[in-house]
């Protein structure tokens, strides 16, 4: 009898095995790409980009969702001053800062799915089948983030539509947002205010204590992978800020060490110290700037090593972000690996 029980558990913890279920990949996958902008405006080498490469999905940020007046309110509209290629499906995409979510979200899920639906009549924007939610939120937040996403959730459906939002690799440790699918963000993975050797944007040391995470994780997944660089700026070990438009070729105000490394010379100058040209920081004579992108090959490995522990995460590869500043720091070849392999 002893030994028919032991039998009949081995035999049924065999079949639960054998029954497993595979981790889902995204439904309707192409190849893709975030537009991270505050104008819709592509220029000929973009436009050329997404002709070569297929590109058939846009994740287009439409707007911000930040506090003002003690309210979370949206912020920071994109301007439509150009249109996309025929055949690039856009899903509009809003990011939240996280501590919105600390404050009353009561009207909010309604206010934006009202925006979205408002901006793409106004625009004449057609077949829009997805919208995505951008919000890094914690274990303290996710109870109202996820609230949050289940009124939009609704709201979407109502109208014919599907939502998805980011997960960002320490996400992976909580259990999965009340949406149709996710964008795994594999970029941002280190600390960029300390210089220990590895690249903040993308290390497969920074990576891999969270592979084993990733085949159970209750969420048709895709991935988005980093083409961009940082120029961080340092007072000796201290991190200043991240600049931007600085004339590295100007001899009066940077001398150059290496690829990587500029010392400032001169005076002190002020720079813009972000993307939307809002903040600014100074450039004191002995600060130092520290250029960081991420190589191709270590894309690719991450990105391997991802597809082999959850198999179809890489059926759709989005690539952040669409900007010709960046693009042509990587060849033909590499987007091929990436978006097609």
């Amino acid at each position: 009898m002893r030994n028919r029980v032991t039998y009949l558990l081995l035999v049924a913890l065999v079949l639960l095995g054998c029954s497993r279920r595979q981790p889902a990949a995204v439904s309707d996958p192409r190849p893709s790409v975030y537009y991270w902008r505050t104008a819709l405006q592509l220029d000929s080498t973009e436009r050329d980009f997404v002709a070569q490469h297929h590109i058939g999905r846009a994740y287009v940020r439409y707007f911000d969702v930040v506090m003002r007046d003690g309210k979370p309110m949206p912020n920071a509209t994109l301007s439509f001053d150009d249109t996309l290629p025929t055949g690039v499906e856009v899903v509009p995409t809003i990011f939240i800062v996280e501590n919105c979510l600390r404050h009353d979200l009561s009207g909010l899920a309604d206010k934006l799915v009202r925006r979205v639906l408002q901006m793409n009549e106004t625009r004449d924007i057609a077949g829009v089948k997805q919208v995505q939610i951008d919000c890094d939120w914690t274990r303290q937040s996710m109870p109202a983030c996820f609230a949050l996403l289940r009124e939009v959730h609704d709201l979407l459906h109502g109208h014919g539509m599907t939502l998805s939002a980011t997960i960002r690799l320490h996400q992976l440790s909580m259990p999965a947002p009340p949406v149709d699918e996710g964008v795994l963000m594999v970029y941002n993975t280190g600390d960029m205010r300390v210089r220990n050797g590895r690249n903040p944007i993308l290390d497969y040391r920074d990576v891999y204590p969270y592979l084993s995470q990733l085949r159970d994780y209750d969420l048709p997944l895709c991935a988005a992978y980093p083409v961009f660089g940082w120029r961080l700026l340092f007072r000796g070990t201290t991190f200043k800020a991240i600049v931007y438009d600085t004339p590295l070729a100007d001899s009066t105000l940077y001398r150059r060490v290496d690829d990587q490394n500029y010392v400032v010379v001169g005076h002190s100058t002020l720079v813009e110290s972000n993307s939307n040209a809002t903040d600014e920081v100074h450039l004191d004579p002995g600060d130092s700037l520290h250029i960081v992108r991420p190589d191709a090959a270590s894309i690719l490995r991450v990105a391997q090593a991802l597809e082999k522990e959850r198999p179809g995460i890489n059926s759709q590869v989005v690539i952040y972000h669409l900007d010709n500043q960046h693009l042509n720091h990587y060849n033909d070849q590499f987007y091929e690996t990436l978006l097609h392999h």
